[in-house]
């Protein structure tokens, strides 16, 4: 672990749980009596996933799709991969996308567009962090953690080249 190369704690791990039963019940409500699906976004969301289902008092399915649109670049190539898709048939179906980070926005248009052409009845978004000063698309977030400036976040999930996933808190990664 390279920590001379992170920054500061932006958000701990209590927070984090503070935010996620805040959430996961905001969801328990908005889809009182419904079934839902939610999707992790792998690898990134998987902390944050488990966090909100803990919280979610509903009928629920989970499926996970990895996508990638970073490679080992801290921004985004705007061309959007799908290395997994879902193994649940989501037709008619009330889909939360559980994501890590929202910055450019291109990754989650394209999985809103994707998940509704397969049938989806609802699509809604549910993000850990949410940072829009990095956004090249418009986007409604239904369901937001955390807001952080432009920087390169890691931890509690996300990642910087598969490092720094495993800290249990929210950090930023520093310029070289």
């Amino acid at each position: 672990m390279h920590k001379d190369t992170i920054g500061t704690v932006l958000i701990t791990q209590e927070q984090i749980n503070a935010k996620a039963t805040e959430i996961g019940k905001q969801i328990t409500e908005d889809f009182a009596g419904e079934e839902i699906v939610l999707v992790g976004i792998l690898r990134g969301a998987v902390l944050w996933m488990a966090d909100i289902m803990k919280n979610v008092n509903l009928d629920t399915i989970i499926d996970f799709m990895a996508v990638s649109s970073y490679g080992a670049a801290t921004k985004t190539s705007g061309v959007v991969k799908i290395n997994k898709d879902l193994d649940t048939d989501i037709e008619g179906k009330t889909v939360i996308i559980v994501e890590d980070i929202i910055d450019s926005g291109v990754t989650l248009n394209y999985l809103m567009g994707y998940l509704e052409s397969r049938g989806a009845k609802t699509v809604k978004i549910c993000t850990l962090l949410d940072k829009p000063e990095g956004r090249r698309v418009d986007i409604n977030v239904d369901y937001i953690g955390f807001t952080v400036d432009d920087r390169f976040i890691v931890g509690y999930g996300l990642d910087f080249d598969q490092r720094y996933r495993n800290l249990p808190y929210i950090t930023w990664l520093k310029e070289e």
